[in-house]
């Protein structure tokens, strides 16, 4: 019975916060009408990175134990990938490759439908980068990622070999990445608008999320304070909202004004993506569970 009235005093408290939110920004609201946070399954360590295909199935990641599994548009979930590297963050290329950020062995990878690993990138200039953390994927084809310095009990060294904690671009094509940003504390989630004219990056222990304008040639120019709240991972939606994770989802619209948090009842929210066939589902990883949400928008160009 307590755990029955626990879970009613939680889904009040979740639809007074979301409305309450959205009304007192005077914005649309982005959940839809009467929508509920759906568990899909608790079956996991800790989920992270959720990334969609084309068609909508979502993919994400239980780093404790080295898996990428496949939730597809017909309900079903499955492995898709063992020993997978320990990914972390993933994003698909316009291909239909998921590129992954193997931090096992600090590698930044591009798997393919049918699981086939190519390694990217195994070093910077000699180095073992940090820890490839989260990654985004622009029209043209370049990879954006961050590559901040969490120590992990499957690591045997203790220390970093590099000095900064970096945004960094892999121009396609390319065998080495480019510095973009090697001024935050830990850059962690990274997304970009469907036009490719916008890079955001969250600085994890700053608390801070920015904004980049990028140039023709990859680069970025014009960092701008976004978010006065930092962010785990990050997605954006056909409105141009960023939604950030950490206690919950925060949801910022494109001039950086909260207009939404969405409580999840987990102790830490990873990551977050748009998903389902229509792209109208938020996919939320949040320490052991998977859940879903619908919405009145949708994925990012879509």
């Amino acid at each position: 019975m307590k755990s029955i009235l626990r879970t009613i005093f939680f889904l009040l408290l979740f639809f007074s916060a979301l409305t309450g939110r959205a009304q007192e920004a005077g914005m649309s609201f982005p959940v839809a009408s009467g929508a509920q946070l759906v568990l899909i399954s608790d079956q996991f360590s800790f989920t992270e990175g959720p990334a969609a295909d084309q068609q909508g199935n979502v993919f994400f990641t239980d780093q404790p134990n080295n898996k990428i599994w496949k939730y597809a548009t017909d309900g079903t979930l499955s492995v898709f990938k063992d020993h997978a590297g320990r990914s972390n963050g993933l994003f698909f290329t316009a291909e239909g490759d998921l590129i992954a950020c193997a931090d096992e062995h600090n590698q930044l990878w591009s798997i393919s439908p049918q699981g086939d690993v190519n390694v990217l990138l195994r070093d910077f200039r000699g180095k073992a980068l940090n820890g490839p953390n989260d990654a985004w994927v622009s029209p043209n084809g370049n990879i954006y990622f961050t590559d901040p310095y969490y120590q992990r009990d499957y690591w045997t060294r203790t220390r970093p070999e590099l000095e900064k904690e970096a945004v960094y671009l892999l121009r396609r094509g390319d065998s080495q990445p480019l510095v973009l940003d090697e001024s935050m504390r830990r850059p962690n989630g990274i997304i970009g608008s469907a036009d490719g004219r916008f890079l955001y990056v969250a600085d994890r222990v700053g608390n801070k999320t920015y904004r980049y304008s990028v140039k023709k040639d990859g680069t970025l120019k014009d960092k701008t304070l976004f978010a006065d709240e930092g962010s785990d991972g990050m997605t954006m939606d056909n409105r141009g909202n960023v939604y950030l994770t950490g206690d919950g989802v925060a949801v910022y619209n494109r001039d950086g004004v909260k207009i939404l948090h969405i409580p999840v009842p987990a102790k830490w929210t990873a990551n977050v993506c748009f998903g389902g066939p229509d792209g109208d589902w938020l996919f939320i990883t949040a320490s052991q569970f998977l859940y879903k949400l619908k919405m009145q928008v949708r994925a990012n160009g879509r």
